[in-house]
């Protein structure tokens, strides 16, 4: 018998609730306190203390305490935090699979905002990522909505602006992208982007607007192009000897309160959240920018290389990366 287990007992003999000796999840994520993922996280975990009578509970690390973006995998994977919020981005072709989520202009049938990107890509999951997530349980997936780029003093209006430009990106999807736009691509921390805008580091980064409010980039940027041109895709993944060592009861109340449901849920918040921070920009003084059709269709031509070499390199490993992106298409 396991201390644990002992301890347990003698609670029960002494007439002590077992919930005094409460499962507690270690929750990782890179992101601000503020921003929508530890916001949901929280509400996650406090749906977790009440249905389980305080025997599973949360302690949330934002802000990179834990370790940085690129390292939030690994952290979940090895054991060091029991859940962790994954950028897939964050370690190009780590992820091969899940980043064709994030393909410019590239979204399902029924819209590309994140309740229906998001419930998508966490439907196709078990069939499509559990190998590329091996050593975890994935909760839900994530697909915000289409990243903007948005500039700190060149007006975009005419995309040739970008020519020169040192931009900030995550994942390989936006490195080409800004590669075709004729500027140069710079990997930057997210928390680390105002500093890099404000001395100059980077001329340009690629958020969405509820990542510009987050990490409060209003102040030192001036312009926004939209719509959004590619979204960036999350995974929320539990260490996977973890989730298997939950009793059922619990893992019964892990699943329930996760998949589909909550990743459309978390969709509607980044939804809500990213009008609401496309009105801090506004009121910051960023000066919105619409790209016409024709800049549209100019652009879609120009990124259509992308989608073709990154389906094919995953179809040439075997997985099935054309049948994925077809299914989340549909």
């Amino acid at each position: 018998m396991t201390i644990k287990k002992s301890l347990c007992l003698a609670a029960l003999l002494l007439g002590v609730a077992p919930a005094a000796f409460a499962e507690t999840l270690k929750v990782s994520t890179f992101l601000p306190p503020n921003h929508a993922f530890n916001q949901m996280l929280t509400q996650w975990g406090e749906e977790l203390t009440e249905k389980s009578n305080g025997e599973l509970t949360i302690e949330l690390f934002p802000s990179g305490q834990l370790g940085p973006a690129p390292r939030q995998f690994d952290l979940a994977r090895t054991g060091a935090a029991d859940v962790s919020v994954v950028l897939s981005g964050a370690t190009p072709g780590r992820f091969p699979m899940a980043e064709l989520a994030g393909l410019p202009l590239t979204y399902p049938s029924s819209g590309s905002i994140s309740a229906v990107t998001s419930r998508r890509l966490t439907e196709l999951a078990p069939e499509y990522l559990a190998d590329e997530l091996e050593g975890t349980h994935a909760l839900w997936m994530a697909v915000t909505p289409p990243l903007k780029l948005h500039t700190a003093s060149k007006d975009p209006s005419d995309l040739s602006a970008f020519e020169g430009m040192r931009v900030r990106y995550a994942g390989t999807i936006w490195q080409q992208m800004i590669e075709i736009l004729g500027a140069s691509p710079v990997p930057v921390q997210p928390a680390e982007t105002g500093d890099a805008l404000s001395k100059r580091v980077v001329d340009a980064t690629a958020f969405p607007f509820e990542a510009t409010k987050a990490f409060d980039l209003g102040p030192v940027l001036d312009y926004s192009i939209e719509p959004g041109l590619a979204s960036a895709a999350f995974a929320v993944v539990m260490n996977q000897a973890t989730y298997d060592g939950l009793s059922p009861e619990l893992k019964k109340l892990v699943d329930d309160t996760t998949g589909p449901d909550r990743a459309e849920a978390f969709g509607k918040m980044l939804d809500e959240g990213e009008a609401a921070a496309r009105d801090y920009m506004i009121e910051a003084g960023v000066e919105m920018v619409g790209l016409s059709d024709d800049q549209m269709t100019t652009l879609k031509t120009e990124f259509a290389p992308i989608l073709d070499t990154m389906v094919s390199e995953v179809d040439a490993t075997g997985a099935p990366g054309s049948a994925f992106l077809s299914a989340y298409t549909h």
